[in-house]
Protein backbone atom coordinates (compact mmCIF):
# COMPACT_ATOMS: atom_id res chain seq x y z
CA UNK A 1 0.00 0.00 0.00
CA UNK A 2 1.11 3.53 -0.53
CA UNK A 3 1.96 6.42 1.41
CA UNK A 4 0.05 9.33 0.56
CA UNK A 5 0.33 13.23 1.80
CA UNK A 6 -2.69 15.57 1.73
CA UNK A 7 -0.76 18.90 2.01
CA UNK A 8 -3.71 21.62 0.32
CA UNK A 9 -2.76 24.38 -1.31
CA UNK A 10 -6.56 25.77 -0.36
CA UNK A 11 -9.32 24.82 1.50
CA UNK A 12 -13.46 24.32 0.92
CA UNK A 13 -16.04 25.65 3.18
CA UNK A 14 -18.92 23.56 1.83
CA UNK A 15 -19.51 19.54 1.87
CA UNK A 16 -19.80 18.78 -1.93
CA UNK A 17 -19.81 16.45 -5.03
CA UNK A 18 -19.35 19.41 -6.87
CA UNK A 19 -15.69 20.14 -5.81
CA UNK A 20 -12.39 18.77 -7.85
CA UNK A 21 -11.08 15.98 -5.82
CA UNK A 22 -7.53 17.36 -3.68
CA UNK A 23 -6.37 13.57 -3.86
CA UNK A 24 -7.12 9.97 -5.02
CA UNK A 25 -6.04 7.37 -2.39
CA UNK A 26 -6.85 3.63 -3.03
CA UNK A 27 -8.17 1.63 0.32
CA UNK A 28 -5.39 0.45 2.54
CA UNK A 29 -3.36 3.47 1.67
CA UNK A 30 -1.56 5.25 4.68
CA UNK A 31 -3.11 9.00 4.20
CA UNK A 32 -1.58 12.54 6.31
CA UNK A 33 -3.70 14.85 5.90
CA UNK A 34 -2.42 18.33 6.98
CA UNK A 35 -5.53 20.35 8.28
CA UNK A 36 -6.16 24.10 9.45
CA UNK A 37 -7.74 25.43 12.41
CA UNK A 38 -11.26 26.49 12.76
CA UNK A 39 -10.25 30.25 12.40
CA UNK A 40 -7.92 29.80 9.52
CA UNK A 41 -4.72 30.11 11.79
CA UNK A 42 -6.14 34.33 12.43
CA UNK A 43 -6.33 33.53 16.72
CA UNK A 44 -2.04 33.63 17.49
CA UNK A 45 -2.42 35.48 21.07
CA UNK A 46 -4.57 36.63 23.36
CA UNK A 47 -5.63 40.15 21.55
CA UNK A 48 -6.60 38.47 18.43
CA UNK A 49 -10.50 38.96 19.13
CA UNK A 50 -12.36 37.21 17.04
CA UNK A 51 -14.60 39.90 15.88
CA UNK A 52 -11.16 41.88 14.86
CA UNK A 53 -8.83 39.18 12.94
CA UNK A 54 -12.51 37.59 11.20
CA UNK A 55 -13.89 40.72 10.22
CA UNK A 56 -12.94 39.86 6.73
CA UNK A 57 -13.49 36.65 6.55
CA UNK A 58 -16.47 35.23 4.49
CA UNK A 59 -16.24 31.68 5.78
CA UNK A 60 -15.13 29.55 8.71
CA UNK A 61 -14.13 26.01 9.26
CA UNK A 62 -11.58 25.49 6.10
CA UNK A 63 -11.71 21.75 4.91
CA UNK A 64 -9.18 19.46 3.48
CA UNK A 65 -10.74 17.95 0.72
CA UNK A 66 -12.49 16.20 -1.05
CA UNK A 67 -10.36 13.17 -1.23
CA UNK A 68 -11.64 10.37 -3.65
CA UNK A 69 -11.25 7.06 -2.61
CA UNK A 70 -11.13 4.20 -5.18
CA UNK A 71 -13.50 1.59 -5.14
CA UNK A 72 -16.84 3.71 -2.87
CA UNK A 73 -19.90 3.72 -4.55
CA UNK A 74 -23.01 5.30 -3.69
CA UNK A 75 -24.99 2.67 -1.03
CA UNK A 76 -21.32 1.11 0.32
CA UNK A 77 -20.19 2.49 3.49
CA UNK A 78 -16.83 4.30 4.09
CA UNK A 79 -14.94 3.05 7.22
CA UNK A 80 -11.95 5.65 8.27
CA UNK A 81 -9.39 4.01 10.83
CA UNK A 82 -7.88 7.32 12.91
CA UNK A 83 -4.33 5.57 13.16
CA UNK A 84 -2.91 8.69 14.86
CA UNK A 85 -3.18 12.50 15.35
CA UNK A 86 0.07 15.31 15.45
CA UNK A 87 -0.42 18.94 16.18
CA UNK A 88 1.84 21.35 14.04
CA UNK A 89 1.86 23.94 16.44
CA UNK A 90 2.98 24.38 19.64
CA UNK A 91 -0.79 25.98 21.11
CA UNK A 92 -4.41 26.00 20.60
CA UNK A 93 -6.62 28.59 20.99
CA UNK A 94 -10.21 29.01 22.50
CA UNK A 95 -12.49 32.41 22.86
CA UNK A 96 -15.75 33.72 23.70
CA UNK A 97 -17.07 35.80 20.24
CA UNK A 98 -20.01 37.68 19.94
CA UNK A 99 -23.48 36.21 19.64
CA UNK A 100 -21.63 32.65 19.53
CA UNK A 101 -21.94 29.59 22.24
CA UNK A 102 -23.90 27.23 23.73
CA UNK A 103 -24.89 30.34 26.38
CA UNK A 104 -24.99 33.17 24.18
CA UNK A 105 -27.81 34.38 22.19
CA UNK A 106 -27.06 33.56 18.04
CA UNK A 107 -28.65 33.79 15.07
CA UNK A 108 -30.83 30.70 15.19
CA UNK A 109 -31.78 31.86 18.71
CA UNK A 110 -31.82 35.36 18.74
CA UNK A 111 -32.74 37.10 21.83
CA UNK A 112 -32.57 40.79 23.32
CA UNK A 113 -29.24 41.48 25.12
CA UNK A 114 -25.84 42.96 24.68
CA UNK A 115 -23.52 39.90 23.36
CA UNK A 116 -20.93 38.44 26.08
CA UNK A 117 -17.38 40.47 25.86
CA UNK A 118 -15.11 38.57 23.93
CA UNK A 119 -12.37 37.19 25.28
CA UNK A 120 -9.15 34.60 24.03
CA UNK A 121 -7.79 31.75 25.49
CA UNK A 122 -3.89 30.66 24.62
CA UNK A 123 -3.33 26.61 25.67
CA UNK A 124 0.24 25.76 25.64
CA UNK A 125 0.83 22.61 24.37
CA UNK A 126 3.56 21.50 27.40
CA UNK A 127 4.83 17.98 28.93
CA UNK A 128 6.36 16.88 25.52
CA UNK A 129 2.29 16.98 23.75
CA UNK A 130 0.84 15.56 26.38
CA UNK A 131 -1.27 18.74 28.16
CA UNK A 132 -2.17 21.70 27.56
CA UNK A 133 -1.27 24.83 29.91
CA UNK A 134 -3.62 27.87 30.04
CA UNK A 135 -1.61 30.84 31.91
CA UNK A 136 -4.42 33.12 32.71
CA UNK A 137 -6.47 30.24 33.88
CA UNK A 138 -3.34 28.63 35.61
CA UNK A 139 -4.30 25.25 34.71
CA UNK A 140 -3.38 22.37 32.45
CA UNK A 141 -5.21 19.52 31.14
CA UNK A 142 -4.72 16.32 29.43
CA UNK A 143 -3.92 16.19 25.60
CA UNK A 144 -7.41 14.28 23.62
CA UNK A 145 -6.41 15.25 20.08
CA UNK A 146 -9.93 14.30 17.83
CA UNK A 147 -11.30 15.77 14.59
CA UNK A 148 -14.34 17.94 15.17
CA UNK A 149 -15.10 17.72 11.17
CA UNK A 150 -15.25 14.13 9.36
CA UNK A 151 -17.25 14.29 6.39
CA UNK A 152 -18.46 12.58 3.04
CA UNK A 153 -19.87 14.76 0.69
CA UNK A 154 -24.08 14.71 0.84
CA UNK A 155 -26.15 13.98 -2.32
CA UNK A 156 -26.75 16.84 -4.46
CA UNK A 157 -26.14 19.86 -2.27
CA UNK A 158 -23.61 21.81 -1.00
CA UNK A 159 -23.54 22.09 2.68
CA UNK A 160 -21.68 24.28 4.80
CA UNK A 161 -18.47 23.24 6.63
CA UNK A 162 -20.18 24.42 9.93
CA UNK A 163 -23.03 22.06 9.90
CA UNK A 164 -23.09 18.14 11.18
CA UNK A 165 -25.83 15.49 9.16
CA UNK A 166 -26.33 12.11 7.77
CA UNK A 167 -23.02 12.36 5.82
CA UNK A 168 -20.91 13.39 9.39
CA UNK A 169 -19.49 16.83 8.80
CA UNK A 170 -19.36 19.01 11.85
CA UNK A 171 -20.46 16.50 14.77
CA UNK A 172 -17.63 17.94 17.13
CA UNK A 173 -17.78 14.12 18.67
CA UNK A 174 -14.74 13.53 20.82
CA UNK A 175 -14.67 10.16 20.05
CA UNK A 176 -13.55 10.94 16.29
CA UNK A 177 -10.41 10.21 17.51
CA UNK A 178 -7.04 7.90 17.07
CA UNK A 179 -7.85 4.09 17.98
CA UNK A 180 -11.43 4.49 16.49
CA UNK A 181 -13.14 3.67 13.16
CA UNK A 182 -15.73 5.95 11.85
CA UNK A 183 -17.88 4.82 9.46
CA UNK A 184 -20.01 7.45 6.79
CA UNK A 185 -22.66 6.51 4.14
CA UNK A 186 -21.08 6.84 0.69
CA UNK A 187 -23.51 8.97 -1.20
CA UNK A 188 -21.12 9.39 -4.56
CA UNK A 189 -18.64 7.85 -6.41
CA UNK A 190 -14.98 8.04 -4.39
CA UNK A 191 -16.90 8.61 -1.26
CA UNK A 192 -15.48 12.24 -1.41
CA UNK A 193 -14.01 12.89 2.18
CA UNK A 194 -13.35 15.55 3.93
CA UNK A 195 -11.69 16.58 6.81
CA UNK A 196 -10.69 19.86 9.88
CA UNK A 197 -11.21 21.35 12.40
CA UNK A 198 -8.53 18.92 14.75
CA UNK A 199 -9.45 19.93 18.81
CA UNK A 200 -6.69 19.32 21.48
CA UNK A 201 -9.44 18.62 23.72
CA UNK A 202 -13.03 19.50 24.78
CA UNK A 203 -15.80 18.98 26.59
CA UNK A 204 -18.79 17.32 26.17
CA UNK A 205 -20.87 20.30 24.48
CA UNK A 206 -18.29 22.43 23.58
CA UNK A 207 -19.91 25.02 25.70
CA UNK A 208 -18.46 28.29 24.23
CA UNK A 209 -18.52 27.02 20.60
CA UNK A 210 -14.74 26.81 20.58
CA UNK A 211 -12.57 23.59 21.81
CA UNK A 212 -8.80 23.98 21.96
CA UNK A 213 -9.02 24.68 18.48
CA UNK A 214 -5.11 23.76 16.71
CA UNK A 215 -3.45 22.97 13.01
CA UNK A 216 -2.46 19.04 12.95
CA UNK A 217 -1.31 16.10 10.58
CA UNK A 218 -3.75 13.22 11.10
CA UNK A 219 -3.50 9.49 10.02
CA UNK A 220 -6.06 7.71 8.47
CA UNK A 221 -6.42 4.30 6.32
CA UNK A 222 -9.96 4.03 4.33
CA UNK A 223 -11.83 0.88 3.72
CA UNK A 224 -14.88 0.33 1.78
CA UNK A 225 -17.85 -2.14 3.07
CA UNK A 226 -19.51 -2.78 -0.61
CA UNK A 227 -23.05 -2.76 -0.31
CA UNK A 228 -24.12 -2.32 2.83
CA UNK A 229 -25.90 1.15 3.86
CA UNK A 230 -26.08 2.88 6.87
CA UNK A 231 -28.57 6.12 7.56
CA UNK A 232 -26.19 8.23 10.28
CA UNK A 233 -22.60 7.78 11.19
CA UNK A 234 -21.29 4.97 13.14
CA UNK A 235 -18.29 5.07 15.68
CA UNK A 236 -16.50 1.73 16.83
CA UNK A 237 -13.84 1.84 19.28
CA UNK A 238 -11.87 -0.83 20.84
CA UNK A 239 -14.96 -1.20 23.76
CA UNK A 240 -18.04 0.13 22.59
CA UNK A 241 -20.09 0.98 19.61
CA UNK A 242 -21.67 4.68 19.19
CA UNK A 243 -23.69 6.34 16.50
CA UNK A 244 -24.44 9.82 15.86
CA UNK A 245 -27.44 12.05 15.43
CA UNK A 246 -27.87 15.77 14.23
CA UNK A 247 -30.97 17.66 14.45
CA UNK A 248 -32.57 20.32 16.36
CA UNK A 249 -34.06 20.06 19.10
CA UNK A 250 -31.63 17.90 20.78
CA UNK A 251 -33.93 15.11 21.83
CA UNK A 252 -34.43 14.49 17.98
CA UNK A 253 -30.45 14.03 17.32
CA UNK A 254 -31.16 11.82 20.61
CA UNK A 255 -33.74 9.40 18.84
CA UNK A 256 -31.84 9.79 15.89
CA UNK A 257 -28.70 8.46 17.28
CA UNK A 258 -30.34 6.03 19.04
CA UNK A 259 -32.74 4.64 16.44
CA UNK A 260 -29.17 4.21 14.33
CA UNK A 261 -27.34 2.11 17.42
CA UNK A 262 -30.73 -0.13 17.09
CA UNK A 263 -30.28 -0.75 13.56
CA UNK A 264 -26.75 -1.73 14.28
CA UNK A 265 -27.43 -4.16 17.25
CA UNK A 266 -30.39 -6.24 15.24
CA UNK A 267 -28.05 -6.27 11.96
CA UNK A 268 -24.88 -7.31 13.20
CA UNK A 269 -25.42 -8.56 17.23
CA UNK A 270 -28.46 -10.52 16.65
CA UNK A 271 -30.61 -9.09 18.59
CA UNK A 272 -34.37 -8.18 17.81
CA UNK A 273 -35.80 -4.56 17.96
CA UNK A 274 -37.08 -5.16 21.03
CA UNK A 275 -34.04 -6.65 23.01
CA UNK A 276 -31.91 -3.78 21.76
CA UNK A 277 -34.32 -0.88 22.78
CA UNK A 278 -34.76 -2.97 26.21
CA UNK A 279 -30.82 -3.21 26.67
CA UNK A 280 -30.25 0.46 25.58
CA UNK A 281 -32.78 1.09 28.27
CA UNK A 282 -30.54 -0.67 31.01
CA UNK A 283 -27.29 0.29 29.85
CA UNK A 284 -27.09 2.63 26.98
CA UNK A 285 -24.92 5.75 26.92
CA UNK A 286 -25.64 9.35 25.45
CA UNK A 287 -24.06 12.38 25.35
CA UNK A 288 -23.88 15.85 23.74
CA UNK A 289 -20.97 16.38 21.21
CA UNK A 290 -21.83 19.92 20.19
CA UNK A 291 -24.82 22.39 21.40
CA UNK A 292 -23.40 25.11 19.40
CA UNK A 293 -23.88 24.51 15.68
CA UNK A 294 -26.45 24.39 12.89
CA UNK A 295 -27.90 21.35 14.31
CA UNK A 296 -26.88 19.70 17.89
CA UNK A 297 -24.50 15.95 17.67
CA UNK A 298 -25.91 13.31 20.42
CA UNK A 299 -23.52 10.09 20.69
CA UNK A 300 -25.78 7.22 22.14
CA UNK A 301 -23.52 4.04 22.94
CA UNK A 302 -23.86 0.99 24.55
CA UNK A 303 -20.37 -1.09 25.59
CA UNK A 304 -19.09 -4.26 23.62
CA UNK A 305 -19.04 -6.50 26.66
CA UNK A 306 -23.32 -6.25 26.65
CA UNK A 307 -23.15 -7.34 23.27
CA UNK A 308 -22.38 -11.28 24.14
CA UNK A 309 -25.19 -13.46 24.94
CA UNK A 310 -24.07 -15.54 29.19
CA UNK A 311 -25.36 -18.92 27.71
CA UNK A 312 -27.03 -19.11 31.11
CA UNK A 313 -30.39 -19.20 29.42
CA UNK A 314 -31.63 -23.01 29.27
Amino acid sequence: MATIEVRPDGYNYVFSSHLEPKARVKQGDDVFIYTDDAAESRIQSKTDYPKKVLSTVKFLNPQTGPIYVEGAEPGDTLAVSIKGIEYTRDFAFSAFAEFFGGLSSDPLTPLLQDPLPEHVWIWKLVDDGAAFYEEELDIKIPSRPFLGTFAVAPDLEAISSLAPGPFGGNMDVPDVRPGNTIYLPVFNPGALFFTGDCHGSQGQGELCGFALEITAKSHLVFNVIKGKSIDQPRIESPDKIMCVGSARPMEDAARMANCELIKWMVADYGFTWGEAYELLTQVGGLYVGNMVDTFYSLVASVEKKYLKRCGLKK
